[in-house]
């Protein structure tokens, strides 16, 4: 496949892009602020996404009524970060990518809109790939932080490329907006799906990196997919299957835990494994995706049992996601989506069989 363009180096945001560090931290702001009888606005919060520090901040202390100065609030908020910090995981589909550009000599960069002291606490959630990256930038370190251009340009000076010629991967409007303004191409991964809209002005819009084509920027393509399934770090959900809708496919009937291991950027078909209490372990093909049809966006799964027909259909399982097939062809009906194809069975079947795929059955995930 030709090229639509060439790039020459690789320039990530850092939360939201690489590290779940948002849902880390979802509760944080709700714990501080119920201190002073306050609830956030999700409305407000959702338009800091991005944000500088600094603005952040005054925008918090302002909006809430906080009888604190910038520095009382960052004194205070800072361990809170800092302690969840440490469980934010690599999103999906950024490993592989990290390590394929560093591993076919692609220049890789970090640009944050975050102090450059945070930074350095998260950076070593890349354990064995941090080294993949021979620039790190905070937007301390440039006169103005995204959507200014700053952070780009100065990232792209230190790689010695020109911005032109670089590909920036967002999660952020403001991040996109900036890249933009830099000269770079914007590859958007939204962490807010309900502003999935607001992101146009990006060249392409994904759901995950799992979605991610090196060739369409002229970068060494992937290799990695197995009988047709790209190996994924396993996704874990706790949920009740609900009606079938077609066959062996099943509706998710979600609460609070359904979605508590699997990052908001996650969508499409992919395989695994449930367990039940009744039934034991099964094959399964798991569809999830986001329905845009309502006025509040909803997160939606399915299940299809690839080995039984007489599941209950009320039954609790847990599901474990092994293995990404495919992305889904259009969510204008996300039901008809999320239908699991006869191809998706036969490549699930089969995949299932393999080791690197069977082994997860009785895998510790699961307890």
């Amino acid at each position: 496949m030709a090229a639509a363009h060439q790039v020459s180096a690789v320039i990530f945001d850092l939360d939201g892009t690489l590290l779940d560090t948002e849902r880390a931290t979802r509760d944080v702001l709700d714990e501080f602020l119920a201190a002073y009888g306050k609830v956030p606005d999700p409305e407000k919060e959702e338009k800091r996404l991005g944000q500088m520090y600094l603005e952040s901040t005054t925008g918090i202390i302002r909006d809430y009524g906080l009888p604190l100065t910038v520095d009382e609030y960052s004194k205070a908020m800072h361990p809170l970060y800092l302690r969840r910090w440490q469980t934010a995981k690599p999103l999906p589909g950024v490993r592989r990518l990290v390590k394929h550009l560093h591993k076919n000599g692609v220049p890789l960069a970090v640009a944050s809109n975050s102090v450059r002291r945070n930074i350095d606490h998260k950076v070593p959630k890349f354990e064995d790939w941090g080294e993949c990256f021979s620039v790190i930038l905070g937007g301390d370190q440039v006169p103005n932080g995204k959507p200014s251009p700053d952070i780009f340009l100065e990232a792209a000076k230190r790689l010695g490329v020109n911005a032109s010629s670089c590909l920036v991967i967002e999660d952020s409007v403001v991040g996109v907006k900036g890249a933009k303004a830099s000269g770079a191409n914007a590859v958007a991964v939204p962490s807010l799906q309900s502003q999935r809209k607001h992101y146009y002005i990006a060249d392409i819009i994904l759901y995950s990196l799992l979605d991610f084509d090196p060739e369409l920027w002229g970068l060494p393509p992937f290799e990695d997919r197995i009988q047709g399934v790209l190996p994924i770090d396993p996704l874990l959900s706790t949920a009740q299957i609900g009606d079938r809708i077609l066959n062996n496919l099943h509706r998710v009937v979600s609460d609070e835990r359904t979605y508590e291991f699997i990052p908001d950027q996650i969508s499409g078909i992919y395989l695994g494994w449930a367990k039940s209490k009744v039934h034991g372990f099964s094959k399964v093909v798991i569809g999830t995706g986001w329905d845009f049809s309502q006025q509040s966006v909803e997160r939606v799964m399915v299940v299809e049992f690839l080995d039984s027909s007489d599941k209950i259909e009320t039954e609790p399982v847990k599901l474990l996601a092994i293995g990404y097939i495919r992305k889904l062809q259009s969510t204008d009906d996300i039901l008809q989506a999320l239908s699991v194809t006869e191809e998706d069975r036969s490549i699930a079947k089969d995949a299932l069989g393999l080791p690197v795929f069977s082994e997860y059955a009785h895998d510790l995930h699961f307890n």
